[in-house]
């Protein structure tokens, strides 16, 4: 596995813990009662993406190593998603 894949799967897990995370523990303007003015009341009081971000990297990096460990190991090839025998062996 080389080195832009790593990347590629780690970047790919990321964000998509990065947008789970994202929904956790929303304390919205119209839950606490006082919406801004020009502001959406589905917006949130305090926002802060400094912990989002560190909190999205401490999850996704044993889950990105986890799963290169299930490619590198074997355990899934390419080979089980060969379902019209495309690949050449």
């Amino acid at each position: 596995m080389s080195i832009t894949a790593v990347l590629v799967l780690f970047s790919i897990v990321w964000f998509l813990i990065l947008f789970l995370t994202l929904q956790i523990k929303i304390k919205t303007q119209g839950d606490s009662g006082s919406v801004l003015k020009g502001t959406h009341a589905s917006s949130p009081v305090n926002f802060s993406i400094k912990n989002r971000l560190i909190t999205t990297t401490l999850i996704s990096v044993p889950i990105s190593a986890l799963v290169i460990f299930i490619i590198l190991s074997g355990f899934i090839t390419l080979d089980m998603f060969d379902f019209y025998n495309l690949i050449e062996k």
